[in-house]
């Protein structure tokens, strides 16, 4: 990991104040940073910045004689080892998918067969729009790397997905790249999105709320944004995804089939009803308890200071139900345990009570800002034993997930 060149393209966002940064941590690792700088990131922040801070002449033309009578723009593409999106615009993300090539950063990315990692930023009703995630879908597909976005207060006053993320977890999403050796364009990514193609995938994802009233519910602390990145990226394994999603708080990812439930009766049935399947991805915070004797109207308080009796029942055991079916069971079945102690032997407990092949285990104590956030650091275990991942983003914990299920199909 010594001696890299990340290529940085630096789109045009109120997030391009992260960059100098980002530069910092890149360059504390002993690696280069070629800076190329778009028309619209110069709004944002200046050349003089970013070429002191990364030793090197910032790069923003693609008409400059004196570099393209070398070709320029091609030897900046086969000099880098990673090229890095930051801040990736919905702009330049579209032109990405799109394969236009009219600007310096356009043209590299088209030029380049190197691994990408996008950092998207953006107002969050442009990263929620269907043409956003469309091109978002293309470029994981293309097996661009995606890290982020926050979910936050942004400059323009809104809140929602779409802040940058922080420059140390682009850090981490850069070296988790690097990680993973030399991912190309061609021909590597295009033949590696068609290992699974032919095989069906379900996928669980996002919490259930179960009714106590028609305005309280019980559910889990989720949000189920792995559950999300993990059917994207079987998708770009080539997988034909069923999504059974609970309320969710992001968006489920194109190009899969999305079955929106509530309950976690309905989660069951809708699995039953996606069956067959090659493997199943129970990624979902199922609750464990329902109300037996929830009402059509709103409770109201009585005066008597005393909280209402709630007769609970247990939920179906989706995951034990799917690992115990005969004939029907799906080859592969991976499960999921949140823990906040103990976590590798409850989870190891959990996975011969249930009778599922995998556990992907994870930390959700207080502190570890998991539940809810961008990144995961996670614990597989089968029947050989515990292999402890990295703190990476959730995206990167979905591709290497389904890596490994379409090593095991195969």
């Amino acid at each position: 990991m010594t001696g890299k060149r990340i290529l940085l393209i630096i789109g045009g966002g109120i997030a391009a104040y992260k960059i100098p940064q980002l530069i910092r941590l890149i360059r504390g690792e002993g690696w280069t940073v070629s800076p190329v700088l778009t028309r619209a990131g110069a709004e944002f922040t200046t050349a003089m910045t970013i070429s002191v801070l990364a030793g090197e002449a910032v790069h923003d033309g693609l008409f400059d004689i004196a570099k393209e009578a070398e070709i320029g723009h091609i030897r900046l593409t086969r000099d880098a080892d990673l090229v890095v999106v930051a801040p990736a615009t919905a702009d330049l993300m579209a032109k990405m998918a799109q394969g236009l090539a009219d600007d310096l950063a356009s043209t590299l990315l088209l030029a380049s067969d190197k691994g990408v990692l996008v950092a998207p930023a953006m107002n969050v009703r442009m990263w929620n729009h269907p043409a956003t995630q469309r091109n978002l879908a293309v470029l994981r597909a293309d097996g661009v790397a995606v890290i982020g976005p926050d979910e936050g207060d942004m400059a323009c006053g809104e809140h929602g997905p779409g802040r940058m993320a922080e420059p140390e977890a682009i850090m981490a999403a850069i070296r988790a790249r690097l990680d993973t050796g030399p991912l190309l364009l061609e021909p590597q990514a295009q033949v590696a999105r068609g290992v699974l193609a032919g095989r069906h995938v379900i996928v669980t994802s996002g919490p259930t709320h179960e009714p106590i009233d028609p305005v309280r519910y019980i559910a889990n602390r989720s949000s189920g944004a792995q559950g999300a990145a993990i059917a994207g990226a079987l998708r770009d394994q080539g997988a034909r995804v069923s999504f059974v999603t609970g309320p969710a708080a992001v968006p489920a990812p194109a190009g899969v089939d999305v079955i929106r439930i509530e309950t976690a009766r309905e989660m069951r049935d809708a699995v039953e009803a996606a069956l067959p399947a090659d493997a199943a991805v129970m990624a979902a915070a199922v609750a464990d308890w329902r109300v037996v004797n929830a009402v059509p109207r709103k409770m109201k308080k009585d005066g008597s200071g005393r909280p209402p009796t709630l007769d609970l029942a247990e939920n179906p055991d989706i995951l034990a139900w799917v690992s115990g079916l005969d004939g029907r069971r799906p080859k592969l079945v991976v499960g999921f345990a949140a823990e906040t102690d103990d976590i590798v032997a409850h989870a190891t407990a959990k996975r011969l009570r249930k009778g599922c092949d995998w556990i992907v285990a994870n930390d959700v104590s207080d502190g570890t800002g998991i539940m809810g956030g961008t990144e995961n650091a996670v614990t597989l275990i089968d029947e050989t034993g515990a292999e402890e991942w990295p703190r990476l983003g959730k995206d990167e914990v979905a591709r290497r997930l389904a890596r490994r299920i379409a090593e095991a199909l195969a």
